[in-house]
């Protein structure tokens, strides 16, 4: 793509004193989509009063975030503001480490997600997917919020999976603390002014309760895994896995460096599913006709028996459905770096130790690459149309050296959770319209309702 170099980023319009600080908070989501649709594909942005100013680069098009994620991903660090708030509150996991930490830890947990390891779950995935389903027609729920009760499905499936047996009250404390901690990190990592989080200030004192209550909990089970009579008898379990991890060159995890892998598995491995899920629950139950070829293909590929992990391949229509719902809602819609030498990103430049963010929530609407971008249409993800498409245009998973490493994961737990709720139910949608913001990954903040319609057989 040919490219003018230009002396400065254009900059988004906002107001006089308080820049595009408003709009952010009002609707971050909408004003990036504004900033991309009024001065292109990297655009700066300015927010707050003279003295307290933030300034950041949005990166919109697939080539930048190409560029910012893969190409030169050595430039573009996890140093920002935010991501500081996500360490000091979930620990220096995958999600949040750098450097030599992070190829450490990348390493060591590597082989714990390998195809044929995560292939593995999927027995664990259909156990939770049926009790869901029978919870359903035992209490004779004819409407159901699919948003509320993906996350359930996703935060237990991800435990059951984690910690083996002891589901039931890491969940709980899971269920209580993330919510909490999660809008303690956003209101810190977007104020210009931060209190120190030691200081006896009621928001602090809230988030250090529910924070002590889920260290516990982890410490208290990893203290059990380690004794080998608390462990289970298959000790396939991810945490068994995750203690058991060493090599010459890494050696092991430490306990703290074990609680913080678990946090990092729990917040990634749930919230990110249970948008996907969620989401394509809702458009097929504003699409009958999408809906109907998803139940004809489940019907034709599995019949009435419980998926297995060979049977992804053969459901390419449900898995297009899961694509096209996390090309419109992406799990993390934006993404932030901070560069640290100046560089050009589409021609722009971008001066050291500028914020950046690549924003999938924009460029999965970019009219470059999605024709009607906000139509559902899982056709767009036929092997063709991909191939069409430059590689950053749909990256719900990250990319690069960075890329999410629960790819696989996430995707086999999702066909396998869709397929079987189709092969018991259709839905009909409630709420047209579901409002969404963005937090450390995409929230909901209103209603998904969808009536349960069982399906004869």
């Amino acid at each position: 793509m040919t490219t003018t170099t230009r002396t400065e980023a254009p900059a988004l319009t906002g107001l006089p004193f308080l820049g595009s600080m408003l709009d952010l908070k009002n609707d971050s989501l909408g004003t990036f989509l504004r900033a991309q649709r009024d001065h292109g594909d990297v655009v700066k942005i300015t927010a707050g009063p003279p003295g307290l100013r933030a300034t950041v680069y949005g990166v919109f098009s697939a080539e930048g975030a190409q560029q910012v994620l893969a190409g030169e991903s050595a430039n573009f660090r996890k140093d920002n503001a935010f991501y500081q708030e996500v360490r000091e509150s979930f620990g220096n996991g995958l999600l949040t480490s750098q450097d030599e930490d992070y190829l450490r830890q990348r390493r060591l947990v590597q082989p714990l997600f390998t195809k044929r390891r995560v292939d593995g779950y999927a027995a664990a995935i259909a156990t939770e997917v049926t009790t869901l389903t029978g919870e359903w027609q035992g209490s004779g729920a004819t409407t159901v919020d699919v948003h509320q009760e993906m996350t359930r499905l996703a935060l237990r499936a991800v435990s059951r999976i984690l910690f083996g047996t002891d589901v039931d009250t890491a969940v709980e404390i899971v269920e209580r603390s993330f919510p909490e901690l999660g809008a303690y990190v956003l209101r810190r990592g977007y104020s210009p002014l931060k209190v120190p989080r030691d200081w006896p200030t009621p928001g602090n004192r809230r988030a250090a309760v529910v924070h002590r209550a889920l260290y516990e909990v982890c410490d208290r089970i990893i203290a059990e895994r380690r004794d080998s009579d608390q462990a289970p008898a298959d000790g396939d379990d991810l945490l068994t896995l995750l203690i058991g991890a060493e090599s010459v060159e890494d050696g092991s995890f430490d306990a703290t460096e074990l609680r913080e892998q678990v946090l990092v598995f729990l917040l990634a491995g749930h919230e990110t599913t249970a948008t996907s899920l969620g989401f394509a629950l809702h458009l097929l139950a504003r699409h009958p006709e999408v809906l109907k070829r998803a139940h004809e293909e489940v019907d034709r590929v599995l019949g009435d028996r419980t998926p297995e992990a060979t049977d992804l391949d053969a459901l390419p229509y449900v898995t297009r459905v899961l694509k096209e719902a996390m090309r419109l809602f992406p799990a993390a819609p934006v993404i932030g770096r901070r560069a640290v030498a100046a560089t050009e990103v589409g021609g722009v430049p971008i001066p050291a130790g500028a914020d950046v963010i690549v924003a999938p929530w924009v460029t999965h609407r970019h009219p470059a690459y999605w024709e009607d971008a906000e139509r559902f249409d899982p056709d767009r993800f036929t092997p063709e149309a991909e191939a069409a498409r430059p590689r950053y245009a749909w990256f719900p998973f990250g990319g690069g050296p960075r890329a999410c490493i629960g790819q696989h994961f996430s995707m086999l737990e999702s066909v396998i959770a869709l397929a079987m709720m189709l092969q018991r139910y259709g839905f009909e949608a409630v709420d047209t319209e579901v409002p969404v913001s963005s937090a450390i990954t995409l929230q909901v903040t209103g209603p998904a309702r969808c009536r349960l319609v069982p399906r004869a057989g």
